[in-house]
C-alpha cells in the first residue's frame, strides 16, 4: 500500500471525505491559494485533529498526477484515541505501563519502524502531536509491518500538554537527548514511564527538554555522534523492557 492509494485529491472529493467516516489526518494546501471552498474547508477543520500543510503546487503536483485544485487529502487506515481514555485504561491495568512519546518524527518510514519495536517491546501507547509530525501513509503501515493496527494512538494539541498531563497522571517523562551527561542505564525504569524521542533534524525542542523529570543519553563509542532516531527509540524501549523481566522469543525478522 503505497502513499497513491491514501490520498484523496480535489475540492469536492476531500470536502465528501471529511464529511464521511473516513478518517483524514493531514491535509496539503496551496499556499497562494485564494478559493473560497478551500476556504470552507479549512474553517470546517479548525477545531479537528487534522494537520495542515500549506505548500507550493509543485508538491502537490508531486502527491497526485490528477487535478487537485489545490488540495490533496492523505487519509489514515488507523483512527486515533484520546490521550485521557487510553492513560486511565492502561493506569488501571498495568503495573509498569511504558509510553512513547514522539516530539515530531517527519520520515514515515522512521515512524513506521518506531511503531513496530514499539509494538514489539509492548509500549502501550504511543503519542504524537496533532501537527507536524508524519502522517500515517501506506509506507509507515508497511515499515511497522502492521503493528500499526495493535498499539493505540493518540494525538495531542501539543506535546507539552501530554507532558503535563502524564506527570499530573504520575507517570514519569524520560527525554532521549545527548544534552546531558546522565546515561538511561543509571535510570529506575521500574515505574510508570513516557520516553520522548524527537525528530531526525532538530531532536527534542528545548522546550520539552525542560519540562521532563529526567533527560537520558545513550553512549557512543565510534565517531559518528548521533543514532538514527528509531535506532535509538529501541535501544531505549529495550533497557525499559530489561526492568520488566519478560522473556521474549528470540526471533528476528527483516
Amino acid at each position: 500500500m503505497g502513499q497513491k492509494e491514501n490520498t484523496i485529491f480535489g475540492i469536492y472529493p476531500v470536502q465528501e471525505a471529511i464529511s464521511s467516516d473516513i478518517v483524514v489526518d493531514k491535509l496539503f494546501v496551496q499556499k497562494d491559494s485564494s478559493n473560497p471552498k478551500i476556504e470552507e474547508i479549512l474553517k470546517t477543520i479548525e477545531k479537528s485533529d487534522i494537520s495542515i500543510s500549506h505548500v507550493p503546487s509543485e508538491k502537490l503536483n508531486r502527491l497526485t498526477k490528477g487535478n487537485h485544485q489545490g488540495i490533496v487529502a492523505i487519509t489514515s487506515p488507523i483512527s486515533f484515541h484520546s490521550i485521557e481514555e487510553i492513560v486511565e485504561k492502561v493506569l488501571a491495568s498495568e503495573k509498569n505501563p511504558l509510553f512513547l512519546v514522539l516530539d515530531q518524527i517527519s520520515d514515515v518510514r522512521n515512524f513506521g519502524a518506531i511503531i513496530r519495536t514499539a509494538e514489539c517491546t509492548g509500549v502501550d501507547a504511543i503519542i504524537i502531536q496533532k501537527k507536524g509530525g508524519a502522517p500515517v501513509t501506506g509506507d509507515t503501515v508497511k515499515t511497522s509491518a502492521g503493528a500499526i493496527f495493535k498499539i493505540p494512538i493518540c494525538k495531542v494539541d501539543h506535546i507539552k500538554d501530554a507532558i503535563f498531563y502524564l506527570q499530573a497522571s504520575n507517570i514519569e517523562t524520560i527525554s532521549a537527548t545527548e544534552k546531558t551527561d546522565q546515561s538511561v542505564y543509571d535510570l529506575d525504569l521500574k515505574k510508570p514511564v513516557a520516553i520522548i524521542m524527537g525528530s531526525e533534524g532538530k531532536g527534542i525542542s528545548k522546550s520539552i527538554l525542560n519540562l521532563v523529570d529526567h533527560k537520558a543519553a545513550l553512549p557512543l563509542k565510534g565517531d559518528i555522534n548521533s543514532l538514527n532516531v528509531s535506532v535509538a527509540c529501541g535501544a531505549f524501549l529495550y533497557e525499559a523492557v530489561s526492568y520488566t523481566h519478560l522473556t521474549l522469543p528470540t526471533i528476528y525478522s527483516v
